[in-house]
Protein backbone atom coordinates (compact mmCIF):
# COMPACT_ATOMS: atom_id res chain seq x y z
CA UNK A 1 0.00 0.00 0.00
CA UNK A 2 1.46 3.49 -1.15
CA UNK A 3 1.93 6.19 2.23
CA UNK A 4 -0.64 8.66 0.37
CA UNK A 5 -3.09 5.25 0.81
CA UNK A 6 -1.69 4.43 4.36
CA UNK A 7 -2.29 8.46 5.46
CA UNK A 8 -6.29 8.23 3.62
CA UNK A 9 -6.63 4.36 5.65
CA UNK A 10 -5.72 5.95 9.02
CA UNK A 11 -8.08 9.25 8.42
CA UNK A 12 -10.74 6.71 8.23
CA UNK A 13 -9.77 4.85 10.93
CA UNK A 14 -9.58 8.17 13.10
CA UNK A 15 -12.90 9.80 12.20
CA UNK A 16 -14.35 6.26 12.89
CA UNK A 17 -13.73 6.71 16.86
CA UNK A 18 -13.90 10.75 15.97
CA UNK A 19 -10.29 11.28 17.31
CA UNK A 20 -9.49 15.28 16.31
CA UNK A 21 -5.78 14.88 16.70
CA UNK A 22 -5.38 11.65 14.83
CA UNK A 23 -7.57 13.20 11.64
CA UNK A 24 -5.76 16.54 11.87
CA UNK A 25 -2.13 15.08 11.87
CA UNK A 26 -3.34 13.62 8.13
CA UNK A 27 -3.94 16.91 6.59
CA UNK A 28 -2.19 20.05 5.79
CA UNK A 29 -2.19 23.76 7.21
CA UNK A 30 -4.18 25.17 4.46
CA UNK A 31 -6.43 22.08 4.20
CA UNK A 32 -9.61 22.51 2.25
CA UNK A 33 -12.43 20.76 2.54
CA UNK A 34 -15.60 20.98 0.12
CA UNK A 35 -18.94 19.28 -0.43
CA UNK A 36 -20.04 20.92 -3.83
CA UNK A 37 -23.06 22.98 -2.76
CA UNK A 38 -23.00 22.62 0.90
CA UNK A 39 -20.04 23.93 1.88
CA UNK A 40 -16.31 24.66 2.54
CA UNK A 41 -14.01 25.07 4.72
CA UNK A 42 -10.27 26.10 4.52
CA UNK A 43 -7.91 25.26 7.26
CA UNK A 44 -7.49 23.32 9.92
CA UNK A 45 -9.39 24.96 12.75
CA UNK A 46 -12.46 25.13 10.27
CA UNK A 47 -11.69 21.55 9.55
CA UNK A 48 -11.96 20.49 13.22
CA UNK A 49 -15.20 22.30 13.88
CA UNK A 50 -17.00 20.04 11.44
CA UNK A 51 -15.34 16.32 12.40
CA UNK A 52 -17.83 16.23 14.96
CA UNK A 53 -21.10 17.77 12.84
CA UNK A 54 -23.48 19.13 15.28
CA UNK A 55 -26.72 17.70 13.48
CA UNK A 56 -25.05 13.90 14.75
CA UNK A 57 -24.54 12.18 17.43
CA UNK A 58 -21.64 9.78 18.10
CA UNK A 59 -19.06 8.44 15.52
CA UNK A 60 -20.25 6.97 12.20
CA UNK A 61 -19.25 3.75 10.77
CA UNK A 62 -17.33 4.06 8.00
CA UNK A 63 -16.69 1.15 5.14
CA UNK A 64 -14.17 1.56 2.10
CA UNK A 65 -15.27 -0.38 -0.61
CA UNK A 66 -12.72 0.46 -2.85
CA UNK A 67 -9.36 2.55 -3.04
CA UNK A 68 -8.04 3.78 -6.02
CA UNK A 69 -4.55 6.09 -6.75
CA UNK A 70 -2.78 8.40 -9.27
CA UNK A 71 -0.36 10.73 -8.76
CA UNK A 72 -1.04 12.43 -5.82
CA UNK A 73 -4.71 11.76 -5.97
CA UNK A 74 -6.33 9.17 -3.51
CA UNK A 75 -10.43 8.29 -4.61
CA UNK A 76 -11.83 6.38 -1.59
CA UNK A 77 -15.64 4.60 -2.48
CA UNK A 78 -17.49 3.61 0.56
CA UNK A 79 -20.60 3.83 2.97
CA UNK A 80 -21.29 5.56 5.95
CA UNK A 81 -24.12 4.90 8.53
CA UNK A 82 -24.57 7.67 11.83
CA UNK A 83 -26.89 8.49 14.01
CA UNK A 84 -28.82 12.31 14.10
CA UNK A 85 -29.95 14.53 16.62
CA UNK A 86 -33.08 14.67 15.38
CA UNK A 87 -33.47 11.25 15.45
CA UNK A 88 -33.05 10.00 11.98
CA UNK A 89 -30.33 7.90 10.61
CA UNK A 90 -27.71 8.71 8.11
CA UNK A 91 -27.60 5.79 5.41
CA UNK A 92 -25.37 7.15 2.85
CA UNK A 93 -22.31 5.95 0.19
CA UNK A 94 -19.81 8.54 -0.62
CA UNK A 95 -17.20 9.07 -3.53
CA UNK A 96 -14.16 11.19 -1.33
CA UNK A 97 -10.94 12.61 -3.87
CA UNK A 98 -8.15 13.59 -1.76
CA UNK A 99 -5.31 15.93 -3.14
CA UNK A 100 -2.52 14.47 -1.44
CA UNK A 101 0.85 16.54 -0.48
CA UNK A 102 4.03 14.97 1.18
CA UNK A 103 1.71 12.12 1.98
CA UNK A 104 -1.06 14.41 3.70
CA UNK A 105 -4.35 15.61 3.03
CA UNK A 106 -4.60 18.85 1.11
CA UNK A 107 -7.71 19.03 -0.60
CA UNK A 108 -10.66 17.05 0.13
CA UNK A 109 -13.94 16.92 -1.90
CA UNK A 110 -16.94 14.70 -0.91
CA UNK A 111 -19.35 13.72 -2.50
CA UNK A 112 -21.86 12.40 -0.73
CA UNK A 113 -26.15 10.70 -1.56
CA UNK A 114 -28.47 9.34 0.98
CA UNK A 115 -29.42 5.81 0.43
CA UNK A 116 -32.90 6.35 2.13
CA UNK A 117 -33.92 9.16 0.03
CA UNK A 118 -37.44 9.46 -1.11
CA UNK A 119 -36.47 10.03 -4.68
CA UNK A 120 -37.86 8.11 -7.87
CA UNK A 121 -36.27 7.86 -10.59
CA UNK A 122 -39.34 7.10 -13.89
Amino acid sequence: MTLNKQTVNEYMAAFRVSDHARILACLTDDIVWEMPGIYQHVGKEAFDKEIENENFIGSPTIQIIKMVEENNIVIAEGAVQGNMKNGNILDAVFCDVFEMENTKIKKLTSYLMSRNSSLKFE
